[in-house]
């Protein structure tokens, strides 16, 4: 079974993450024909928090012409809101929108702060400005890719603890700890989609003397060598 999925994964078959998200916010501004647009990207999980965090925006930028927005919240985009806040409809909120879901990004919220510069800038003009901001502003992010997966929680003895470790590193699991007393017990977290491989596997390595327990199902994602959890999943 190892070397089953080793082959897989040298030939691309790979876990795909089930979203993107922002794990830290950004902030950039562009600048067309004297017209500020100041873009403030940041992750949200509720639209009572985007909605809360366009507040705390209008109120920062309380003398600007235009503060607009477009949110996604939900692993599938359940919830999808955007407003041109007093430009031209479709000139604003629905670009903005559309860079959060042509990025695959979820659980955000873009406001985009229009300070008028004196020169009109037309349809085409103010669709290409509020787009660039938002691309902009998520340059200046730090998006994940947020899989699913399980702590497994495992029980051996010492003879197979040599066994257990080199399964992780070959399957390259994150290894999240390691207690050792009389049994050793080890906590892998392994993708949703490689569970039963695993547990099989385990359970071969092991000639099942092994004891194996699921104890949490979580979202997750990986910054660099960090492992960063999103909160349990049902």
């Amino acid at each position: 079974m190892i070397g089953i999925i080793r082959i897989l994964k040298e030939r691309g078959f790979r876990l795909l993450p089930e979203y993107r998200t922002i794990y830290r916010g950004g902030e950039d501004e562009i600048v067309e024909k004297k017209s500020r647009f100041i873009a403030t990207v940041v992750p949200v999980n509720t639209e009572e928090e985007a909605l809360e965090r366009i507040g705390q925006i209008k109120k920062k930028h309380y003398d600007a012409r235009h503060n607009c927005f477009a949110y996604v919240i939900g692993e599938k985009n359940e919830i999808m809101r955007c407003s041109d806040d007093g430009e031209p409809s479709g000139t604003a909120g629905r670009p903005m929108l559309e860079v959060l879901t042509g990025r695959e990004i979820h659980n955000a919220v873009a406001i985009v702060t229009r300070y008028f510069g004196g020169t009109l800038l037309g349809t085409g003009g103010l669709v290409r400005a509020y787009t660039e901001a938002v691309q902009e502003g998520l340059e200046h992010c730090v998006v994940l890719a947020c899989s699913t997966g399980f702590k497994l929680r495992i029980e051996t003895d010492y003879n197979g603890i040599g066994k257990l470790q080199y399964l992780a590193r070959t399957l390259e699991l994150h290894e999240l700890d390691t207690q050792y007393g009389e049994l050793v017990q080890m906590t892998l977290l392994v993708p949703e989609d490689q569970i039963d491989a695993v547990e099989k596997d385990i359970t071969e390595q092991t000639a099942g003397k092994a004891q194996m327990e699921r104890e949490e199902k979580v979202a997750y994602g990986m910054s660099g060598k960090e492992i960063v959890f999103f909160g349990k999943k049902d």
